[in-house]
This record gives structure tokens, C-alpha cells and sequence, in this order.
């Protein structure tokens, strides 16, 4: 069926109008009228080929909202009518380990992205969330059991919520412990949010003194300006766990200094290029560790959705148009919004 989207023909071509195609439900679809759609950095990476590997037409969107308008005959688990959500992924091989782990992320063949992955569908490749409809597995559609005023800021959590809820998770983010959160943006306020519901004493690092307010506002117990040395000298060897949410460059060390023996640096942004090499001293003589985590499965970010809705939790959000995707990404650069835009995709009509 035709669907109007928002998607670029090139790299060095704006995100606009165009039409596009979408298949019939199959049995085990479930076709999803989208309410709105999350702007992720991400999005502004691919379309306009910063990432290697853009396939075109382009139509980004991964942090899906939306009712469901049909279901393929087999589906159990939804009707017409439900609000769903949908992630980064929209299909896995669902037969290596990781896959029957519930862990679709780290699909060893690779999991199918919500847009630019290979698909039998035209035109070979997934078109993503800036669109009115989308047709997807019910394996990866995800139940949303929030408020239906709250749905435009539940959008990012399908993203930037399981980035920093997955990790949080896995190393058993709780009240006895004291966790950072390095950056606040959309996947750092949500960080912050996520550890202080989760019960732990939660100190935000900023590389502004203006966003002090801000974090403390998030739910942070305290906040470290980083270029301040009084103020991060103070915290070393007292950190359970980092969470850095920062996608540039930066010196690593500065974190590793501050966790405690056995803590762990996780990150979760990808740099322009590499961070300088870590000390590695600084990692022996305190069985530190440096690791990375990606996104989460299936179950995961339903436990996440169910978690945030449980919690009242949802990103701060900016509603836009769809024709200010542009204007979007352009302030998304200069990091003016708070925290995450948000398409109204009623505006396509």
C-alpha cells in the first residue's frame, strides 16, 4: 500500500515528502497507523551518509509509537486498536545463541534495522518511522501501557530508553549503589531518570555549569561539572558504575579514576573517531573494567516500557512538524533541545 514519508533520494539531499510502499500484512504482521516518531542522532547520521553503508531512498526513524490498524492472521498478542511501540529492530535470524537469548541486539548474522536493513520488501532495503504506516513482525512489536496524553514522549524510549536501561540492568544498577551518568542529552537525561527510579544515588557530569539545574531537576542526587578538577578529584575511587552516554571523543581516564576496585565504565555513544587509548595502569591495579553495550532485545524493552510506565517515567520531549525535520537536526547539532524532538506524524497529512 502507498504511505506518505519523510525521507531523503541522497546524502546532500534534504529530508522531504515522498511516497512509499508498504506490504500487506503477512500472517504473523502486525500493521501500525504511527502517531509519532523520535528524532535520533542516529537518524541525521545515515541519512545524510555519515555512517557508511546508506542505502536510498532513506526514510530514518526508529523510536516508534503508533496504533495498530491490522494484524496477519496468526497474531495473538495484538489487535486492532492496541498502542504499540517500535524499536531499532524489526528482525533477527532468531536461531543463534544470542537470538535465543532474548538478546536480538547481538544477532550474530545481524539484526534487521528498523531502516536501512535488507529486506525482501521494496525497495530492498527497510524504510523506517518517518511515515504514516509501517508493517512489522509481531515478534518485534512492543506493548505500550502508558497514558495516551503521554505517548509523543514515550516515542524515545525505544531507543534511548533501552540504551541506558540495558546496561543499568545488566550490571544491577540498585539502591546500594552510587552510578554516573556522563552527558545530558537524550540518552543521559533518560539515564538519569532510569538509575534514580532504579534506587540508586545517581551523580550526573556535565561539561557546563548551566546544566546543573537541569540534572539535579532530572532526579540526579549530585552533579559533577567535569572541568572542574576539585570537583571530580573528590569523587575518585568512589563509583560503582559509569554510564557514558557521550558520542565524541574524549578522555576516558578522567572516568576510570573515579570507580571503584571492580567498577565498570560502560559505554554507549559511538566517537567521531577513537577515544585516546586508556591507561591501562588504571584498570589493573583496580580490576577495573571499560565495556560497551548496545540497545537491548525484545523482552528487554518491554520490561523497560513496563518499567517506565510503572514508574511515570518518559523523555523530554520537543514537538515538531514534519516539515521541521531540517530545522531539527540543525539545532539537534548544536545540542539545542531538551531532550529529544518528537515527529507528529498527523502533520504528514
Amino acid at each position: 500500500m502507498t504511505t506518505l514519508a519523510y525521507g531523503a533520494q541522497a546524502a546532500d539531499q534534504p529530508v522531504a515528502p515522498m511516497t512509499i510502499e508498504r506490504r500487506a500484512p503477512n500472517a504473523d504482521d502486525v500493521q501500525i497507523d504511527i502517531l509519532y516518531c523520535g528524532v535520533c542522532h542516529s537518524d541525521l547520521h545515515q541519512v545524510r551518509s555519515e555512517w557508511q553503508g546508506t542505502l536510498y531512498p532513506c526514510v530514518p526513524g526508529h523510536e516508534i509509537v503508533g496504533r495498530v490498524s491490522a494484524v496477519g492472521d496468526q497474531v495473538t498478542k495484538f489487535a486492532v486498536g492496541d498502542i504499540v511501540g517500535v524499536g531499532c529492530m524489526v528482525d533477527s535470524c532468531q536461531s543463534c545463541p544470542s537470538c535465543d537469548d532474548g538478546l536480538e541486539q547481538y544477532c550474530e548474522t545481524g539484526f534487521v534495522g528498523t531502516y536501512n536493513g535488507p529486506t525482501a520488501d521494496a525497495p530492498g532495503h527497510t524504510l523506517g518511522g518517518y511515515s504514516q504506516r509501517i508493517v512489522v513482525k509481531d515478534a518485534f512489536v512492543l506493548k505500550v501501557g502508558h497514558d495516551e496524553q503521554d505517548l509523543a514522549a514515550v516515542a524515545p524510549l525505544l531507543c534511548a530508553g533501552i540504551t541506558t536501561y540495558s546496561p543499568l540492568r545488566h550490571w544491577n544498577i540498585g539502591p546500594d549503589k552510587k552510578v554516573g551518568i556522563v552527558g545530558i542529552g537524550g540518552l543521559g537525561h533518560m539515564g538519569i531518570k532510569l538509575a534514580h527510579a532504579m534506587g540508586a544515588y545517581v551523580v550526573a557530569f556535565t561539561t557546563s555549569e548551566s546544566k546543573r539545574a537541569d540534572a539535579l531537576a532530572l532526579g540526579a542526587d549530585e552533579v559533577i561539572v567535569s572541568r572542574n578538577e576539585e570537583e571530580m578529584t573528590a569523587h575518585a575511587n568512589s563509583f560503582d558504575f559509569i554510564l557514558d552516554t557521550v558520542a565524541a571523543s574524549h578522555d576516558l581516564d578522567a572516568l576510570t579514576t573515579l570507580l571503584k576496585r571492580d567498577g565498570t565504565l560502560t559505554l554507549v555513544g559511538v566517537p567521531e573517531h577513537a577515544h585516546p587509548s586508556p591507561t591501562i595502569a588504571n584498570l589493573i591495579f583496580k580490576r577495573r573494567s571499560i565495556a560497551g553495550s548496545l540497545i537491548g532485545g525484545i523482552a528487554e524493552t518491554q520490561e523497560m516500557l513496563d518499567f517506565c510506565a510503572e514508574h511515570g517515567i518518559t523523555a523530554d520531549i520537543e514537538m515538531i512538524r514534519a516539515d521541521e525535520i531540517e530545522t531539527a537536526y540543525e539545532r539537534m547539532l548544536k545540542s539545542d533541545v531538551k531532550y529529544r524532538f518528537v515527529i507528529d506524524i498527523a502533520s504528514m497529512g
